[in-house]
């Protein structure tokens, strides 16, 4: 026997083998919050602009092969274009976003709190992508 084990041994008392182990600690679930309908994660973009976009994408990145340059040239103009429409959807959706938040009353901590609700939403939209 080697010097490691004969000092395990002697630290285990008898008792302690005949005992059953302790019951294992819960550990409590960290799940996301539960989401409410109007958190659901919409597109950022139209149907219609989502696929003119991949469908842009897909021709220069064909188009690599005959002229890489003038590719990575049309990849820079599609993702400003990509840039400039998210801006303008946010833009669009911003006095949603905002409920009301923006005049010249007081808004109600209700108010704030449905709009801090909407930026959340639009924020994981965002980070969605």
């Amino acid at each position: 026997m080697n010097r490691e084990s004969t000092q395990t041994e002697r630290a285990v008392a008898p008792d302690d083998l005949e005992r059953p182990a302790p019951a294992p600690v819960p550990v409590p679930e960290t799940r996301a919050p539960a989401r409410s309908e109007d958190d659901a994660l919409e597109p950022l973009f139209t149907p219609d602009a989502a696929r003119n976009f991949r469908a842009s994408w897909d021709a220069l990145q064909i188009g690599f092969v005959d002229d890489p340059r003038q590719a990575v040239r049309q990849a820079d103009d599609l993702v400003r274009q990509v840039l400039e429409d998210l801006s303008r959807s946010f833009s669009n959706e911003r006095s949603t976003l905002d409920g009301g938040t923006d005049t010249a009353e007081q808004p109600s901590t209700e108010n704030l709190r449905l709009a801090l609700r909407r930026y959340r939403s639009f924020f994981q939209r965002l980070l969605s992508l």
